[in-house]
């Protein structure tokens, strides 16, 4: 990863969704002290007043009740799991077809994720941070209608993650190549 220094805005922002939508084990908590100094580094007022919101609500809530939340939320439930092919489980033909897309996503941008599936949000949102801004822009506007579906489940769920959706989808917008 690049020096957060030499890292643009949306890069950082992405980075940070990305390892907030990881699973919350013991690595995780210890990061909790670096996810803080990254969400001080994001210039965009907003995305890190999210941010931080959403870091006090981790750390008020605890690791155990967290960890409880995110189970529950992300790994007990196809409506907001994380994967984003899973949304629509009945057609299997046409969820095969969308992971290749994704995994096609990864390769024709010089990257790889042989230990994770390819559909796995926080590896879209790493693969957009490592990308220039127009291929960023691309990658997040191709999964742009999935993430839009996940954070009205979210919402509907009265998950706090939804803020964070709200962040990546005003990335997306902002990086996407208007005609």
């Amino acid at each position: 990863m690049a020096d957060a220094a030499e890292m643009k805005d949306y890069q950082k922002v992405l980075l940070l969704a990305a390892h907030l939508f990881e699973y919350p084990d013991a690595a995780w908590w210890a990061d909790l002290e670096d996810c803080r100094k990254a969400q001080r580094e994001i210039e965009n007022a907003q995305a890190s007043s999210v941010f931080g919101d959403f870091l006090d609500f981790v750390e008020e809530t605890g690791a155990k009740e967290y960890e409880d939340l995110y189970v529950r939320s992300f790994d007990f439930s196809q409506n907001t799991n994380l994967y984003l092919t899973t949304q629509e489980r009945t057609d299997f033909g046409k969820q095969s077809q969308e992971m290749h897309h994704y995994k096609e996503l990864f390769l024709a941008n010089g990257l790889d994720m042989p230990n994770q599936l390819p559909d796995y949000l926080p590896a879209l949102l790493e693969l957009s941070a490592a990308l220039p801004p127009e291929q960023a822009g691309k990658v997040l506007g191709s999964i742009r209608p999935r993430v839009e579906l996940l954070r009205t489940r979210f919402i509907e769920a009265k998950l706090p993650h939804a803020f964070l959706l709200d962040i990546v989808l005003t990335e997306t917008a902002g990086l996407e190549v208007k005609p």
